[in-house]
Parts: C-alpha cells; structure tokens; sequence
C-alpha cells in the first residue's frame, strides 16, 4: 500500500520535472531530495518531528522551511514536502525518494539494475558490468551494486523483472536440477 502511494506522489512531482516550463531540472529534484533524505535519515530527532502525530503540521512545515532554506533547495521541493506533511505522509519519504529516482530514470530511457557480488568489485568491473548490461538490454543502464555472501562467487543482476544469474551458486542448481532429471 505504501509504495503504491509513494509512487502516485513521486509521479506527481515527476509530472511536474517534465513540464513545458519545469521549475527546477530533474537531475535538481532527484539531488534535492537525496540531501533531504540524507538529513532526515541522520538526524533522529529530525525524523522523530516528522513523523509524530503530536507535533502540529504547522510545526513541521515550519521546520521543512527552515531546513529547505540553510541548505539552499528549490521552493518546488518545499512545497512537495509540505504536500507529504500536509497528507501526513512523511513516513513515505525514503520510498518516495527511491521511486522519484526510478520515475525520472524511466523517463529519460534509463534502466535500474540492481546487481549483487560475492565481494566488492572495482570500479572498472563495476563498469564492464554496467556496459555488458546496457549491450545485452539495449538500453542505458544505471547499476546499484551490494554484496551477497551467499552467492559464492559471479553475479547476480536484475533489470527490471529480468534477472541474468551468472552466480556459482545458480550455476550448481542447475547443475543439479539436469543431474537429477
């Protein structure tokens, strides 16, 4: 329920971004609320203002005004966040973030993969990864890597709902699967 009605605010705000006459360019937008997902994750007391029913929504569209403006973001974001607030949404502000990203992404013909490593991989494995992907998708593709021990070794990624198992351990399942049919 609550990533469906993150991406129906995050639509929104990406409608907006790619209007005749955008307020602030997407690549702007997407900054800004990493930095403002960035505050709220690194301050509890922060993130407690945000999402507690006894602080008055004034309160915290006060606060957002006050942030928004030391840090220099657009009145576009502030008012998207006072939108969130003013709903009572603010627990939906890293999902948000996440598909913002995605949206803007999608727009501009760039496919997400998430891929997951055995260990750590150099920034150029990194990038012959990203380049192997976008060759084989025919698309631009923008890759968030993280480990998994369990793999063994190889690689896991997905675009999209395809997923492209290069790993040890899929290779010893299907391995095991042929051996047993």
């Amino acid at each position: 329920m609550s990533e469906a009605l993150a991406g129906r605010y995050a639509n929104a705000l990406v409608q907006i971004l790619f209007s005749p006459d955008p307020p602030l360019s997407p690549e702007q937008a997407v900054a800004e609320l990493r930095n403002f997902d960035l505050m709220v994750a690194s301050a509890p007391d922060f993130k407690h203002i945000l999402n507690s029913p006894a602080v008055s929504r004034s309160r915290k569209r006060a606060v957002i005004a006050k942030i928004v403006e030391q840090a220099g973001m657009s009145k576009t974001l502030r008012n998207f966040l006072f939108v969130v607030i003013d709903r009572g949404r603010p627990s939906l502000l890293p999902v948000l973030r996440k598909n913002v990203e995605a949206f803007v992404d999608a727009r501009r013909g760039i496919a997400r993969a998430q891929v997951s490593t055995a260990v750590a991989l150099s920034v150029e494995e990194q990038a012959a990864i990203g380049g192997e992907l976008s060759r084989v998708t025919g698309k631009q593709v923008r890759c968030e890597f993280d480990l998994d021990p369990a793999l063994l070794g190889g690689v896991i990624a997905r675009v999209g709902s395809t997923v492209y198992d290069g790993s040890v351990r899929g290779k010893l399942i299907a391995l095991k699967s042929r051996l047993t049919a």
